[in-house]
């Protein structure tokens, strides 16, 4: 396997640990080393989630067979966010995505401060109904997860752990919606642009990733719950600064 794949790899690997464990970030992590050594937007975002069809079927899987799944959540989310993902795809082609990735960066800054609040503000998770707002809410992540390279998890996991979703269950529903996204998306990307240039990246992803997602799912089933919270929030707030600092650069 040449060294080129090899660096494809250890991203897809390091990206599929955060995001299966985390629910978030496999598209942003991975899009931005992407972008920064010349792959265009719409080549990055779109080989980032042909890769991203086979690990986050792998990781679906697993936070079902763990119990991490909320089905009535699912329900509400898998629809609204193929639309959005479609919908996404087809404006990234000729639309760049970086004008819009900063907006959603400043939204994330803040979320991810609310989640940390939260974490040390813990009260009992009670069940929840799941309205149009969250309908709504997946409609948007999958639109800004096609166009930004990434933000599904970012998005939609913020927002539900924030508005006091269990993290786990909150993880592993968005994990598992995210395979029918990621599809949708990588099909309407096959229409629009052709993939012979860029084969070694989605192929060095897709082995880390794959290898990744199974051990990041039982890391999400292990992790307190607090403790999960924190990271989340973390997470969320480097790599929006970083974003928001690229782009003001």
């Amino acid at each position: 396997m040449e060294l080129g794949i090899l660096v494809y790899v250890l991203v897809g690997f390091l990206a599929q640990m955060i995001d299966g464990a985390l629910g978030m970030a496999y598209g942003v992590s991975s899009n931005t080393f992407l972008l920064s050594i010349g792959i265009p937007p719409a080549a990055a975002s779109a080989s980032v989630h042909m890769a991203e069809v086979v690990t986050t079927g792998i990781s679906g899987a697993a936070h079902w067979r763990l119990g991490n799944i909320d089905w009535k959540l699912v329900k509400r989310l898998l629809l609204p966010g193929v639309i959005g993902g479609v919908t996404g795809a087809y404006l990234l082609t000729s639309i760049p995505g970086d004008v819009i990735k900063p907006f959603i960066s400043a939204y994330l800054l803040i979320m991810g401060g609310v989640i940390i609040y939260k974490a040390f503000n813990l009260k009992e998770f009670k069940p929840k109904e799941h309205g149009a707002r969250v309908s709504l809410l997946g409609l948007v992540g999958g639109f800004f997860d096609a166009v930004g390279g990434g933000g599904w998890g970012p998005i939609v996991t913020t927002t539900l752990v924030a508005r006091g979703k269990e993290p786990r269950l909150a993880v592993g529903s968005v994990n598992f919606s995210e395979f029918f996204v990621t599809f949708s998306e990588s099909v309407m990307f096959v229409f629009t642009l052709a993939f012979a240039d860029y084969w070694k990246i989605i192929l060095g992803l897709l082995i880390g990733g794959a290898i990744a997602a199974p051990l990041a799912a039982i890391l999400a089933k292990k992790l307190p719950v607090k403790t999960l919270m924190i990271l989340v929030g973390l997470v969320i707030i480097i790599l929006s600064i970083r974003t928001i600092l690229l782009a003001l650069a």
